[in-house]
């Protein structure tokens, strides 16, 4: 092998780099294209499932709980809050008209909001309405 380094061995450890690096960009990009789950079965977001986001987002729930693995780690994950209450969604409802007006001594608790019927039952939609998403099995467990 020559010590010296040359123009045309420059050039083809170029070109052949980016040859490989191409070919290993679109075997990428196929193999996430192809484990991508199927969309065509969404779910229509209604009326009311918006007013639920708007209900959720006006009350801060990020603040403390998360959704499909986004937000604080505080309280429980809802992404699957609705299996989780037996797909009711008066169970949901029940469950946030029920919280205590003062918190717990000693322990954390969810505050009581004081919401109206109509933003119970948006709330418990858009719960409903985030279980059914697609979510590669998240979260890992039942309890969230």
């Amino acid at each position: 092998m020559s010590k010296t380094f040359t123009k045309s061995m420059a050039r083809n450890i170029f070109y052949g780099g980016s040859l490989f690096f191409m070919l290993l960009f679109a075997a990428l990009v196929f193999d996430s294209e192809s484990s991508l789950p199927d969309t065509d079965n969404r779910q229509a977001i209604t009326e009311e499932v918006a007013l639920g986001k708007l209900v959720w987002e006006q009350n801060n729930c990020i603040g403390c709980h998360s959704l499909l693995g986004e937000g604080a780690y505080f309280a429980p994950e809802l992404g699957n809050v609705y299996t989780r209450f037996g797909n009711s969604t008066e169970a949901i409802k029940a469950f946030i008209a029920s919280r205590p007006k003062e918190g717990i001594p000693g322990r954390r608790s969810m505050p009581q909001f004081n919401l109206s019927e109509k933003d119970l039952n948006a709330v418990a939609e858009f719960l409903k309405y985030s279980s059914g998403i697609k979510n590669s099995n998240w979260p890992p467990n039942i309890q969230g």
